[in-house]
């Protein structure tokens, strides 16, 4: 049975480190997401975010921290922006990207319900990636979830649970 196990890091550091992490253990790329709110594309319509945001466009570029396609680089080659009303940019890497895409009405609450996560639970993540954070997610089979979740723990995400 395929389970998904979630969890939100404060920067991008922590969620980098984690994913990396999860390539070494063996998990597919196939089988992690990243959503985070697009902070470039915030900067680019004048409202003074930092240049500290995670911006996978910028990761695919080869001009990330360390490089390493073991970590956000190489979710990045997937990496999508998507517009989401109400919410504002997102970018989105992995296979929530195109649950994301195709519920764009929906939100990322309405995205991740397709993954068994409760409405109200999706709409507490969504409220995380406003305020900057960023959502970390790994759907496989059930054998591999406390793995992931563990791995999740120890690079500081919180929130983390597996559905």
């Amino acid at each position: 049975m395929v389970k998904t196990v979630i969890g939100v890091f404060d920067n991008y550091d922590q969620a980098e480190k984690a994913v990396a992490q999860l390539r070494k253990s063996g998990y597919d790329t196939n089988e992690i997401s990243i959503v985070a709110k697009d902070k470039q594309a915030d900067r680019n319509s004048g409202n003074g975010e930092d240049d500290t945001a995670l911006n996978m466009g910028t990761i695919a570029g080869g001009t990330a921290t360390g490089g390493a396609l073991g970590g956000l680089a190489g979710l990045a080659m997937g990496a999508g922006a998507l517009a989401i009303p109400g919410f504002g940019p997102i970018i989105a890497a992995g296979p929530i990207a195109g649950l994301l895409s195709g519920a764009a009405t929906g939100g990322v609450a309405g995205g991740l319900i397709d993954w068994g996560i409760p409405e109200e639970q999706g709409k507490h993540y969504e409220d995380e990636i406003k305020q900057g954070k960023i959502l970390a997610a790994v759907r496989t089979h059930e054998q591999k979830v406390e793995k992931a979740a563990d791995i999740f723990r120890q690079n500081g995400a919180s929130d983390v649970n597996i559905k």
